[in-house]
């Protein structure tokens, strides 16, 4: 049966791969991008999240069955905050009542195997606090000390920690949706290719997030669990961090949890 998809960060990397894999299978897929999608809007600003919330209401005819919450910024720039964990909690809590009104209705964000490495909590405790422009002047802290390598592990681990806390909430849980994350780990993508183009930035990766198991990913390669975790045939799956990471996160962290 076709269901009705609304995924942000439609127009390249991993949710392009993702938005073509469900058009294939027969689905429906509303795309929200800052350009070449079927939603334009900027997810950093307030502006942005209304009008996607409001067009994917008029786009869908009021209901969706899955959202798959994927745009996302990288690099060391604080605006990263807004749009990694400020615009994908928008667009969760925005479009929750789509998803009510849906058929089976799944919901994920995309993480990143970042979210286990040291992140700076002034940043992700603002924004789990919910205070933008507090998280923002702590990102914009780190920049200034020389750290602002930090901001995007940080704004993962707060959006993993977010998953955590709301998946079992009655608004989700209770409804009957289920809410996850994915955590990737070097995914070949427009965001990340100019990075991985300087062997000493992707020798500084590749040593902080080792990929022993074929190494670095491919849009498509990520797209399946995505699929599947919006699929109706995901019953119980929900408040999980699903590694995707080929192996990084076993290597980075080992057994010590266990």
């Amino acid at each position: 049966m076709s269901r009705t998809y609304l995924i942000t960060g439609a127009a390249s990397g991993i949710g392009k791969a993702t938005a073509t894999r469900l058009k294939e299978q027969g689905n429906t897929v509303i795309g929200a991008d800052l350009m070449d999608a079927d939603i334009v809007a900027d997810l950093a600003t307030p502006d942005g999240r209304a009008q996607l919330v409001r067009r994917a209401g008029e786009l869908s005819g009021g209901r969706l069955d899955a959202v798959i919450a994927g745009a996302g910024l990288a690099g060391f720039d604080p605006r990263a905050v807004s749009v990694n964990y400020f615009g994908a909690v928008a667009t969760l809590e925005g479009l929750r009542p789509l998803l009510a009104a849906g058929t089976d209705p799944r919901a994920v964000v995309i993480a990143s195997v970042a979210s286990v490495h040291p992140h700076d909590t002034a940043i992700a405790d603002a924004a789990l606090a919910g205070d933008e422009e507090a998280a923002l002047a702590a990102a914009q802290a780190a920049v200034d000390r020389g750290e602002g390598y930090a901001i995007y592990g940080s704004t993962k681990a707060a959006i993993a920690r977010w998953i955590r806390r709301t998946a079992v909430t009655a608004d989700w849980a209770g409804a009957g949706i289920p809410l996850n994350a994915i955590a990737p780990g070097t995914v070949i993508t427009p965001m990340t290719e100019p990075m991985l183009a300087s062997p000493d930035v992707r020798k500084i990766v590749d040593e902080t997030v080792p990929m022993p198991l074929h190494g670095h990913a491919q849009p498509a390669q990520i797209a399946p669990l995505l699929t599947w975790l919006t699929s109706p045939e995901n019953e119980l799956v929900t408040g999980q961090v699903v590694f995707i990471d080929g192996g990084a996160d076993a290597v980075l962290r080992g057994d010590g949890t266990w």
